[in-house]
């Protein structure tokens, strides 16, 4: 938590100010009862009504002043707390940004989105109230506590008694609290990755007729979150009632012992009318003081794990190797090789992909195929450096991936993933993600390339036709030709197609391949497919089984002396 405290380091003029002003209102706070008393003994004792006005007035003064200083407090404090999480947002999504997939798999798609949240706004929440309170409550107990002894020194050792009191009842209860809201942000973790895959999948769901046992799954997370938060709640519910009975005890024995000094005459009224208010401020301070440690521990428990995501180091370090840039015009392929490559994904018992070893030619394009889990996406994925390998290595155009600036690497490679993912935005937008400088002939000239033309001219307003987020107004096959066209858009040199083509009908599949084929800047294509169809006339075809390869060859070669895809080929035609 301490660490995240240089994302306020801008705003130190405003946790200065803040604190301040509230500190300033609590003075005047202060100088209220003594006002109060003196109009009791010398206002309404002597029955002197301009007395009563002109201090009246000043009550009314000091309300003013002291609200004015409130609402500054208030603004300086709400403009630091605000800051401080923007900051953080950014810092954290940043961070995010950089991390590879494998602490992304291991961390989690729905603990990445309650930290970016809920976490930061609950920090944010206790950040806004530490630096209204954190110092004026404190400051009105121990004020309180001082006045009263400028009034009476015995009736005061009944504050010295009751604040040590209530103060061991507020952290303890502090104490017992903040490990248990560790354990509630944990909790909605869990049902908010619950909530994702629902949401995700509800068309699975509702095919399989699975709405039951979900709603079952959900209830239970969500039963077991409800009832540890109940049970922290009532932890916490403690402190207002325990403060209440030991204050309220409190100003019986100070009724008591003040009710005999003015016996004696060693009291006014007014004077035990100011004790009784000073003792109300010290428990309406402990009830906010309370009511902010409770805040300020779910925020201490939520900045930790902000924090711990930050400390998490990416596995993959960054190379040192960089290109100068390249003029998309003269984009060429770029040979690709895998020499004795292995790779296991972290906290798997085996390999995902076991001693391939293949290259592939500048301008070549490479089929690879194999049953569902046989590590053709995994293959594909080393490329790009998506993840590392665990043995062997993977060089593009003669270094190894690990060699070169991620940025550079990347540059060269166009690719489309096995789930077709556009934004909200336009075609023209979605497009130029792939080429931010592309002129709308280039983009013409992708889409064409893509078979995606004919769906922007069917729309009425062309490239500016808005797409909703995730493309949920186009078709599986109009999703999945937009994002090659995006890919194509860059002319890279290695081109990486993830069975991204699977929504496409044969005809639009074969005219799709032999544009690729045409392209006149010859790229390197990888086609990842589970057709023999779409790879069956590429140079090079790698044949998966079980994360090793069981042959490699073109299509007459592997029909003839490979089992695996012969049986493949022979199950589809």
């Amino acid at each position: 938590m301490k660490k995240l405290l240089i994302y306020i380091k801008e705003y130190t003029k405003e946790c200065i100010l803040g604190p301040s002003f509230k500190l300033l209102e609590a003075c005047f706070d202060l100088i209220v009862p003594l006002v109060m008393a003196s109009i009791i003994d010398n206002g309404i004792a002597a029955g002197d009504k301009g007395y009563i006005f002109k201090y009246g007035g000043i009550l009314v003064l000091l309300a003013m002043v002291g609200l004015i200083c409130s609402i500054t407090a208030q603004y300086f404090a709400a403009k630091a707390a605000t800051g401080f999480a923007a900051n953080i947002r950014v810092a954290l999504f940043q961070h995010i940004e950089s991390l590879s997939f494998t602490e992304m798999d291991e961390t989690g798609t729905s603990t990445m989105i309650t930290r970016m949240t809920s976490d930061i706004n609950q920090l944010q929440s206790g950040v806004n109230m530490a630096l209204r309170l954190f110092l004026r409550s404190p400051f009105i107990v121990f004020g309180a506590a001082i006045m009263a002894f400028t009034i009476d020194l015995k009736a005061a050792l009944v504050f010295v008694i009751v604040i040590p009191l209530l103060a061991v009842v507020v952290f303890g209860i502090m104490l017992v609290s903040m490990p248990l809201y560790k354990k509630v942000q944990a909790g909605l973790d869990n049902v908010l990755g619950i909530t994702r895959q629902n949401l995700t999948g509800v068309r699975v769901i509702r095919a399989f007729n699975k709405e039951y046992a979900e709603l079952e799954s959900f209830s239970g997370s969500n039963g077991r979150l409800t009832d540890l938060q109940l049970f922290v709640g009532k932890i916490s519910a403690l402190t207002n009632p325990v403060t209440y009975v030991m204050i309220n005890i409190a100003l019986i024995i100070l009724l008591w012992v003040g009710g005999i000094q003015v016996n004696t005459g060693r009291l006014t009224q007014g004077e035990v009318v100011a004790l009784v208010n000073y003792m109300s401020q010290i428990l309406v301070e402990l009830v906010k003081l309370a009511n902010t440690i409770v805040l300020s521990t779910k925020a201490a428990a939520c900045g930790g794990r902000i924090q711990s995501i930050l400390e998490t180091k990416s596995s993959m370090k960054d190379g040192t190797y960089k290109e100068e840039t390249r003029p998309i015009e003269s984009s060429g392929g770029t040979e690709v090789s895998f020499k004795h490559v292995s790779m296991a994904y972290k906290g798997a018992g085996a390999n995902s992909v076991s001693d391939i070893d293949f290259t592939a030619e500048a301008g070549s394009i490479t089929g690879v195929i194999g049953g569902t889990g046989s590590g053709k996406s995994t293959l594909v994925n080393l490329i790009p450096r998506f993840y590392d390998v665990s043995e062997g290595c993977v060089t593009v155009g003669g270094k190894d991936v690990r060699s070169y600036e991620l940025d550079t690497l990347r540059q060269k490679i166009g690719i489309v993933l096995q789930k077709a993912v556009l934004f909200r935005g336009t075609i023209r937008e979605n497009i130029l993600w792939g080429n931010p400088g592309a002129s709308d002939e280039d983009i013409i000239e992708a889409l064409k390339a893509a078979q995606a033309w004919e769906i922007v001219t069917g729309k009425d307003k062309g490239l500016d036709y808005v797409i909703e987020q995730g493309g949920r107004n186009l078709s599986g096959g109009q999703k999945q030709r937009f994002t090659i066209a995006r890919a194509l858009v860059r002319k890279p040199s290695v081109l990486i197609l993830d069975d991204s083509a699977s929504a496409l009908d044969f005809a639009t599949d074969a005219k799709l391949r032999k544009s690729l084929q045409e392209l006149p800047y010859k790229p390197t294509i990888f086609i990842v497919s589970q057709r023999t169809s779409s790879i069956q006339h590429a140079d090079n075809i790698l044949v998966l089984d079980d994360g090793g390869l069981a042959g490699q060859g073109t299509h007459e070669e592997l029909v003839e002396n490979c089992e695996v895809y012969r049986e493949i080929y022979q199950s589809q035609m």
